[in-house]
């Protein structure tokens, strides 16, 4: 019979067991869904699901590899309409015991491999699907039928700046266009 899955909030890390691999299960209920939807500044949170894997890597390394499942109500940014988005996301971290340095800077790059962080000494699993969530949730939510609003704003007398003019090169092929024609 396999073990029953871990379905806490937080996991002490000194408390894994060692070499062994450990089966997630996070649904949180009612009241923690509201507080996250709260949290990230949506109306609803139907349903909320993380499901997966937490293994080790070598001796002192952890990875999480799971799925987060939810269903998520937000404001249509057009008509503030309700819109139901159901997500299934992968989520994976790696858990670094030494993780390399990050040097102090005014102005740095981000790494490429944003899944790696420092192993915690508590795992608030409730945090990571909060943060995955937070990252799958549609930008720009639009109700069934309901186009994107497109504004121009221009002085009188002046033609409005359009998307297309808005491109960085949109310049550039005009001149190009313009200097070709005067070749013929």
């Amino acid at each position: 019979m396999p073990a029953k899955p871990f379905s806490q909030d937080k996991l002490r890390i000194a408390d894994l067991p060692a070499g062994g691999t450990l089966d997630i299960l996070l649904e949180p209920n009612a009241e923690t869904r509201a507080a996250i939807a709260a949290e990230l500044g949506i109306p609803a949170l139907r349903k909320l699901r993380l499901s997966g894997k937490l293994r080790p890597l070598g001796k002192a390394d952890w990875q999480l590899d799971a799925m987060l499942g939810a269903t998520v109500v937000q404001d249509c940014v057009v008509t503030l309409a309700p819109v139901t988005t159901r997500l299934d996301e992968p989520v994976e971290r790696i858990y670094l015991a030494n993780p390399p340095e990050i040097p102090e800077a005014d102005e740095m790059e981000m790494p490429e491999d944003d899944t790696t962080e420092p192993l915690p000494a508590v795992l608030d699993l409730r945090a990571v699907v909060t943060e995955a969530l937070a990252l799958a949730l549609p930008p720009y939510p639009h109700a069934e039928g309901v186009d994107p609003v497109s504004r121009t704003f221009a002085e009188s007398g002046i033609a409005p700046l359009d998307d297309e003019a808005a491109k960085p090169f949109a310049g550039l092929a005009a001149l190009r266009d313009k200097l070709s024609d005067g070749d013929t």
